[in-house]
C-alpha cells in the first residue's frame, strides 16, 4: 500500500471524491493483462482488492502490487507506452480513472493538479532511490518511509478506505 501513501497522502478529501467520480470499477481474473508492454495506457489504476504483478517481456516478475497500489502512473506522466506487463496474480478489483477525464480535471482544477503531480513526483523519486540502491548492490532497498510520509500514513490509509467505500456505493 506504499504507493497509495504517496498519492493519497498529498490529496484532499475532495480530490479523492473527484477520482471516484471520474473512475469506474474494473475487475480482473488471474492471468488477465491490465497493462501490456508497448500498448498505450488509457487509465490510471488504483488496486482496491487482489494482487497484480509487473512483468518483463521474458516473464520475470519485477514488482508486486497490492491493495492501494497504483498502476499506469509512468505512462500517465510521460505518455509513452509501458515496457512491462501488469498481470492479475489473483482476482482483482481496481478503480480505473480514464486518462482523458483525469487530464481534463487536472486542467480545470490547478490546485488538484499541483497536489496530484507532487504526489506522483514524490512516489517516482522514491522508486528511483530504491532502484539505485538495489543496482548499487545495496541488497534489499531501505524500506523506511520519510518523515513527511510517516505523518500522513493514517490520513492516506483513511483516504484509501474512503475511495473503496465510494466505489462500492457507486457500483
Amino acid at each position: 500500500m506504499r504507493k497509495s501513501l504517496y498519492i493519497l497522502g498529498d490529496l484532499t478529501e475532495e480530490d479523492v471524491l473527484a477520482l471516484s467520480k471520474l473512475g469506474k470499477i474494473v475487475e480482473a481474473s488471474p492471468g488477465d493483462n491490465l497493462i501490456r508492454a508497448g500498448v498505450k495506457v488509457n487509465a490510471l489504476y488504483f488496486v482496491t482488492q487482489g494482487a497484480m504483478e509487473v512483468r518483463l517481456s521474458n516473464g520475470t516478475t519485477v514488482a508486486s502490487l497490492g491493495i492501494g497500489d497504483v498502476a499506469g502512473e509512468m505512462s500517465f506522466v510521460e505518455s509513452r507506452p509501458p515496457e512491462t506487463d501488469v498481470v492479475a496474480a489473483e482476482s482483482c478489483r481496481l478503480l480505473a480513472v480514464p486518462r482523458e477525464a483525469l487530464t481534463r480535471e487536472l486542467e480545470q482544477n490547478t490546485s488538484f493538479a499541483a497536489r496530484f503531480y507532487k504526489a506522483l513526483a514524490t512516489f517516482l523519486s522514491d522508486r528511483l532511490r530504491t532502484t539505485t540502491t538495489l543496482a548499487a548492490g545495496g541488497g534489499i532497498a531501505d524500506d523506511e518511509l520519510d518523515e513527511r510520509l510517516l505523518d500522513m500514513v493514517h490520513v492516506a490509509g483513511d483516504r484509501m478506505l474512503r475511495l473503496i467505500e465510494l466505489m462500492d456505493k457507486g457500483a
